[in-house]
């Protein structure tokens, strides 16, 4: 297949299963992508082709001595730089951390490559995934941002280097790079998949997730990670598995009823946007209708700012005194902005977003899904910004599941997503719904 490296992962993955596809021509496949287009997009920090391919050749043999394969046998998958790999060094986006080489693998590596994922390379974060961007354009438009801090997964998958890609999310590092870059990206339910490895930044706050190219592929990828594992204090006992299972059964659902949620930053985006969501949400007929958020929700941002700069000050505070050249004026803004606060505040900050959480879970329970802004507009035609993550902060801070379907596109032609979420542990709700809206759309899959 010379087009291999535009499949699915679904697709891909089905082909290989029927004998239709290697491994290595769909690695190959990818590799050849990044050589005609990385030089412009800079997704990656860290790309061992000799080490993929041997990867693929020993997946591709195992299945010609009999092994049964994994769900992601064979597939590519890029891994933000913020997560450890044993084989391949984890740098952070940061100075500090050039030619790391961590000792083991992240809990979730290593879950994919149980699943038979073979690992591409490493993608470009932010700086400690953060809002310092890297070197990394949008596929779409390379004068515009890919947004953050997953910048370099989400690039990756819009311009068909790998079918998938692992990001993180702290304020909205997942959905808005999606929106950007016009892919579907997935924040699971907090707790959903494990931690361990990966550099954090909030232990409240940060999110596992992913990205790919349809909403079955975000499924695949969902069921092969979220696994409890005992060394993340966090994790859900029983995290949402089944993912592929439910869409199967949910193969003619229908939203009975929606929400669209403009939330108290509606004001931040800009009026083409809200224009373009107004119109998307009365296309849609009587099945949606506005929902207002109460008053709690109204000072969110601002507790959300409070929480993760209260973090950073605390994880930054022997670098920030002893090596502070080696850190981005950003990063050094939000430690000084978290050294004065508190222990008083940051409790008081995290009582209000546990009510929210609780709250929200009760506001949603008679929705099938809400809608709301992935983004405030496109991506904005800046690099040395990756956009506002107002629209993003409310749900990771209650930790329910968010899916960004790439949807709409803005008054430059630039995507635009719509973001789809739920209350918490109702994953598969989430993208049963996205699905049904983008096959509403006249989409495939």
């Amino acid at each position: 297949m010379d087009e291999a490296h535009t499949l699915s992962a679904t697709e891909a993955a089905a082909a290989i299963r029927a004998g239709d596809l290697s491994s290595e021509s769909l690695v190959r496949g990818c590799l050849a992508r990044i050589a005609a287009r990385e030089a412009e997009v800079g997704a990656w920090t860290h790309l061992d082709e000799t080490n993929a391919l041997a990867q693929a050749r020993a997946l591709d043999k195992a299945i010609t001595v009999g092994k049964s394969p994994g769900p992601l046998h064979g597939i590519p998958v890029g891994i933000k730089d913020i997560y450890d790999t044993a084989d391949m060094p984890t740098q952070l986006g940061s100075p500090l951390h050039q030619g790391r080489q961590p000792d083991a693998d992240s809990g979730v590596v290593e879950l994919l490559k149980e699943a038979g994922a073979v690992i591409l390379g490493k993608t470009v974060t932010t700086e400690f995934a953060l809002s310092h961007p890297g070197k990394t354009r949008n596929p779409h438009n390379l004068k515009r941002t890919p947004g953050g801090s997953s910048s370099g997964s989400a690039a990756a998958v819009a311009d068909f280097m790998a079918p998938l890609s692992v990001g993180s999310q702290t304020v909205g590092s997942i959905v808005r790079p999606g929106s950007f870059c016009g892919i579907f990206a997935y924040k699971p339910t907090f707790g959903s998949i494990t931690r361990r490895g990966m550099n954090l930044l909030s232990r409240r706050l940060d999110h596992v997730g992913f990205y790919a190219r349809s909403v079955e592929d975000l499924a695949l990828i969902g069921d092969a990670t979220m696994v409890n594992d005992p060394e993340d204090d966090d994790m859900l006992a029983q995290p949402g598995r089944g993912l592929m299972d439910s869409l199967s059964n949910l193969n003619g659902f229908a939203p009975k009823r929606l929400a669209f949620v403009r939330s108290p930053v509606w004001d931040q985006a800009d009026k083409d946007a809200q224009r373009t969501y107004e119109d998307y949400t009365r296309s849609l007929g009587n099945i949606i209708g506005d929902l207002e958020l109460p008053p709690e929700f109204d000072r969110a941002l601002e507790d959300h700012h409070l929480i993760l700069n209260a973090c950073l000050a605390a994880v930054f505070r022997r670098e920030y005194k002893e090596t502070p050249q080696q850190l981005s004026d950003k990063l050094k803004a939000r430690i000084a902005q978290g050294i004065p606060l508190s222990a008083s505040e940051l409790v008081d900050a995290t009582d209000r977003a546990d009510e929210r959480r609780r709250l929200l879970d009760r506001l949603f329970a008679d929705y099938d899904a809400v809608l709301t802004p992935a983004a405030p507009g496109e991506a904005p035609a800046d690099l040395t910004t990756t956009g506002n993550a107002a629209f993003n902060a409310i749900w990771t801070q209650c930790g329910v599941p968010a899916v960004n379907v790439p949807l709409l596109k803005g008054a430059s032609g630039m995507p635009l997503g719509v973001q789809v979420v739920a209350p918490r542990g109702r994953d598969a709700k989430v993208l049963a719904v996205s699905r049904w809206l983008w096959r509403r759309a006249g989409n495939d899959g």
